[in-house]
């Protein structure tokens, strides 16, 4: 089965996909991750192939426009922001998405991308599902993660989901119209395609764990949790200057932000260092898109390294509280310090607190040295936070979050 996985965004949007991908390779399909060019080198050895999409997330994220996401306080109007951003570059990704339809069997289309890959999927007979890495359909038992705020209630929660998906639409609107006069697909609005996709229970697979984030019980039928895709590590040994600092003392803390982005990365760099220093912990500060960089004894700062042979080794990890870093820090059954920037971050933070494997949340505009330095020493020097994070950890190397996308696979093909 020729089978085209969709999906845009930043490396945490990606890097996922390559780790299903690869398993439904093994199983024999022929499978093609189809995003930004800039991550073709996360397929590298996976047996999954590559079909570029244009536009550097990285570069818009480090645009005026991408760091004005920083001034935004509210959820909503970080994500209004993030819509205009991902609006812009929308018009050069659609003929890419049409040509990769076009030589598939089957499309599985992932986060912002998922309202035009179905279109464009329905127009062309295509059979298509879902693959989402947060839980973005609402419902009544917790807010919506994208806005990253508090319980509204019942009702309020449901309806601030709905007004997520509704905003999502609104990325590929206009490129959906110009798509159905070129190549003669249904003029249907996304909104529209979205509400009938629902009635028909189209089927969406998310890539976390009921650990985690137990499946809500009022979704409806078709909207399932499969467990977490592990991203392909194509390498399989860290950098040799990486494991001589680890040989050179104590297990350190992990320090990176992922593909968040700071307006400041000095400030975060130098409280990072300090909080270290205080806390008489040695760390690992990742670069990342945000430019971290410490030098000074007990510290080295590193470029990307799998996060499954880091983590393990680590005495904490500080990140951003993206989804897949996220799901590498329970993977490793490590204490984690959450400092969530945006989106669905706050989200996950919370989850890791509420799990027992974090203290608290630090948000980034609120992290300091002093504030940085205590929730290390609470997370390093009570054993409860590593013991909880070991406990899940051995409970999700039980999981296969592969074989429930290729077993719908199977019985899609037999439809």
């Amino acid at each position: 089965m020729r089978i085209a996985v969709m999906t845009a965004g930043s490396r945490g949007d990606v890097a996922p996909y390559t780790g299903l991908g690869a398993g439904l390779a093994r199983a024999g399909h022929e499978v093609t991750l189809v995003t930004h060019d800039v991550f073709e080198p996360l397929v590298a050895g996976s047996g999954v192939r590559f079909r570029a999409l244009p536009g550097d997330p990285r570069a818009e994220l480090h645009s005026a426009r991408g760091l004005g996401l920083h001034r935004s306080r509210s959820g909503a109007a970080k994500l209004l922001r993030a819509v205009a951003l991902a609006r812009r570059i929308a018009p050069e990704m659609t003929q890419p998405l049409v040509r990769a339809v076009r030589d598939a069997d089957v499309v599985l289309a992932g986060g912002t991308v998922a309202p035009l890959a179905y279109a464009i999927a329905e127009g062309l007979g295509r059979p298509s599902m879902g693959l989402f890495l947060q839980p973005l359909h609402g419902t009544r038992e917790f807010p919506p993660p994208m806005l990253g705020t508090r319980s509204a209630g019942g009702l309020g929660n449901r309806l601030g989901g709905q007004a997520v998906v509704t905003a999502v639409d609104q990325v590929f609107t206009r490129a959906a119209r110009a798509l159905a006069a070129e190549h003669g697909l249904p003029r249907t609005r996304l909104s529209a395609a979205r509400r009938a996709r629902e009635r028909q229970g189209w089927p969406v697979w998310h890539g976390f764990s009921e650990l985690v984030v137990p499946r809500p019980r009022d979704w409806r039928p078709g909207l399932e949790v499969s467990g977490y895709w592990w991203p392909h590590d194509g390498a399989d040994r860290l950098p040799p200057e990486l494991e001589e600092f680890l040989a050179a003392g104590p297990a350190p803390v992990y320090v990176g932000l992922g593909s968040a982005t700071t307006p400041d990365p000095g400030r975060v760099s130098a409280a990072v260092v300090a909080a270290l220093r205080a806390a008489g912990l040695r760390g690992v500060v990742q670069r990342g898109w945000a430019g971290l960089s410490a030098a000074q004894d007990g510290v080295i700062t590193i470029g990307d390294v799998p996060h499954s042979l880091l983590f393990p080794r680590m005495a904490a990890v500080v990140h951003h509280a993206g989804a897949g870093t996220t799901g590498a820090a329970l993977r490793a059954g490590v204490p984690c310090v959450p400092v969530p920037v945006q989106f669905d971050a706050h989200f996950w933070a919370a989850r890791l607190v509420e799990l027992g494997t974090a203290p608290r949340v630090l948000p980034l505009r609120r992290l300091g040295a002093a504030a940085l330095a205590s929730a290390l020493r609470e997370a390093v020097g009570d054993p409860s936070y590593r013991e909880r994070a070991r406990y899940l950890a051995g409970r999700l190397a039980a999981e296969d979050g592969v074989a429930p996308v290729a077993a719908a696979l199977e019985r899609l093909a037999r439809a």
